[in-house]
Formats: C-alpha cells, structure tokens, sequence
C-alpha cells in the first residue's frame, strides 16, 4: 500500500503536524507501507530527510504565495499517480490541492481537522474578538468567508474526516458534514521527560526561582496577556516565582511591550520556540503548568505537561473538558478569569498533596492518550 501524507509544516519547523507527520510516516514504514510526505519548507533541501524511512517532497515557501499553491498542486497531483491514499493534515493549504489532486486520481482522501482556521485567521487579522464558540454562528464576510467554505468543502470531499476531540467533531458536524464521516481520534504523546534535577535544569535554561511555564504559539487567544499581568498578585504569594513562555507567534512583540511596561524583564521571560529537547529541559525546570487559553481543539501541550510532571492549571474550554478531570489531575478555569487564575496557582503552589495528587494522577492520564493508540487508530481508518 501507498499513502501520500500532505501537510504545511515538516521538520525542520516546529510544531503539532510536523511531529504528528513524522511520527505517523514513520509508524507506517515499519508495516511496510510506502509513505510520501509533501510539505511546505523554509529550506530546499534537509539532510534528515535521507536518513528518514519515507520520501519526502519539498515546496519552497520563498515561491510567490499563487505559485507556491500551484506548485504544490502540481507535486500532490503527480505523488497521487503512485498512492493509494491522500491524508491531508490541514484543510486549506495543504487539504484543498490534496482533495483536487484525489479526485483527479480517484483516490481514497482522508483530512485530518484540529480547529477552525477561518476564526483562528480572523482573530490574528483582527477581523473577529469573538471566541469560536459564538464565531460558529457568526455571519463571515469576505477572505474570511472564503477560508471557512474551502475547510469544509475540504471536509465534505473527503472520505473521512479525522479529528482528535469530540468537542471537535461537533463543530465539525456543524458545518454540515455528515456524522458517520466523522472520527474521533484522540492525540497521543511520546514525550521523553528528563532525569535530570530543577536545579540542574535551571542552570541550563537560566532562570532561577520557582518557574511558572506556558507553552504555546503567541497568538491572542492563548490568554499570555493576562499570565504577565498576573505577576505582581503572584509575587505576593511566592517572591521567586518566575514566568516563562515557550513559543513564537504574531503577539510576540506585544507581550514584549508588557513585560517591558511593567518592568518585569528579570521575571517573565519569552525564549522563543524550542525544539522536543529543548522542550524537555524548559519543563525539567518548572513547577507549574498553565495554560490560560480561549480555545484548544485538543491541546498536545498539557499531555505534555503531564508526562514532564508538572501539576495542569488551564481552562474549561474546547477539548480540556475530555483530558482533565476537576480537582483530580489538574484545575479548569475560566479564560482571562484573573481571580481564579490567581487562586488557582496559589492553591497548587500551597498545598503539596494537591499537588501531588495533580502529577499522579497526571501521569495516569497520559497512559489512555498515548501516541501508539493515537497512531493504531489512525492507521487502521487509512488502511482499511
């Protein structure tokens, strides 16, 4: 069998469907299964990729964005020729030109969703302050209204429409594609955590004190706003906590202008995106998890934060409600709710049997969501 693996991102980029690619190509050249990837690159060529069990195909993102997409086009209808299956991991960049080129080769054309990339583009263009609940029964206009018909005219193409939370399945049900069409599948973790002490780990990151950890794209929704602001309640409760934010993003230099506005240089620290090591150390190095944010479809970061042993604060929304159980491995909260927010990490930081509790009960969660179950799943829907 033959299966061509589209995406907009692949190592050397950093981030959810570069792993998720690799790791499912990966899974599937060990059952002897011809795996391409096709992907969208900020190199020409990677010296990984030879060492890689699967072919991949680069398209250059210096190309003119029209001709770029046709290019990829052009690649995705010409890798279609020799496969079996197209599975496209996004709906838009990488999905629309896999669905043409499926249909073109009548193949089999699976799409995997993990948001709304209307409102996420909406929010980060300024187009829309709703949160994507109350976006969903929204009336979109102009490029944003595009985006949304092609995400689901992606969807409605496709043979099967995979998504990793039930929270996601609905709305997805809700944009008219047909239930039985629908699979939840949930993500899965194969994170290392490190043996190595805080102390230790500290020193290689340089940050002293008791670290506070967020981890995620910088994008307004995400809630770092209202973690820096935060800070000065915080520090009335632990003089030596300290913010780190790991992640790049479009809100970068706003966040910048705060933590420099409030003076708090020496006590939040933006150290950019890091790769899984790196990862690691940051998360070696913290207390507390938090993850303050307005969405998740499903958020890979707190199963992460789980297997690195780290007590999860984060919020009621999207796919949160499906990994944490309240008061048992992890507190949910409002988005932006400062109070609680506040109350929360006190509370965590307090009580040590609280938070005890939150790191073993942690670490039984991510035993369910693990990434052999997440790829076995996803295996058996492509091959089947």
């Amino acid at each position: 069998m033959r299966i061509l693996i589209t995406t907009g991102i692949f190592p050397p980029d950093i981030g959810g469907p570069a792993s998720y690619a690799g790791l499912l190509g990966l899974e599937l050249s060990k059952r002897d299964i011809s795996v391409t990837v096709l992907t969208y690159s900020s190199v020409l060529k990677y010296e990984s990729d030879n060492a890689q069990p699967f072919k991949v195909a680069r398209v250059w993102r210096g190309i003119p964005k029209i001709l770029r997409h046709l290019v990829y086009f052009m690649k995705a209808l010409s890798l279609a020729k020799k496969s079996d299956v197209i599975f496209s991991l996004n709906a838009v960049s990488a999905g629309l030109p896999a669905l043409w080129a499926a249909k073109f080769r009548k193949k089999k054309f699976f799409v995997k969703i993990v948001g709304d990339y209307a409102w996420e583009t909406a929010v980060n263009k300024g187009k829309t302050f709703l949160l994507i609940d109350d976006f969903q029964k929204s009336k979109r206009r102009g490029r944003i209204a595009t985006l949304h018909k092609t995400q689901v005219k992606v969807c409605k193409g496709a043979d099967g429409v995979l998504v990793p939370s039930n929270y996601l399945a609905e709305m997805v049900k809700n944009w008219g594609i047909p239930e039985e069409k629908i699979k939840v599948i949930y993500n899965g973790v194969d994170f290392k955590s490190l043996e190595i002490s805080k102390e230790e780990a500290r020193k290689k990151i340089g940050v002293a004190g008791n670290i506070i950890v967020s981890i995620g794209r910088l994008v307004p929704w995400k809630g770092f706003r209202m973690l820096i602001k935060i800070m000065p309640r915080l520090f009335e409760i632990n003089q030596f906590f300290r913010l780190v934010i790991v992640g790049d993003g479009p809100e970068k230099k706003v966040l910048e202008s705060i933590v420099k506005n409030m003076h708090l240089e020496n006590k939040v620290f933006l150290v950019g995106k890091k790769t899984k090591e790196e990862l690691a150390l940051f998360s070696a190095a913290a207390d507390i998890f938090v993850l303050n944010t307005a969405y998740e479809g499903f958020s890979h970061q707190i199963l992460e934060a789980m297997a690195a042993g780290m007590p999860v604060i984060t919020t009621a929304v999207g796919g949160n409600k499906e990994v944490i159980r309240q008061g048992e491995n992890g507190f949910m909260i409002k988005y932006n709710d400062e109070f609680n927010l506040v109350e929360a990490i006190k509370t965590v930081w307090q009580t040590e049997e609280l938070r005890e509790r939150f790191i073993e009960e942690g670490k039984k969660t991510i035993e369910y969501f693990n990434a052999e179950k997440m790829l076995q799943e996803t295996i058996q829907i492509l091959t089947s």
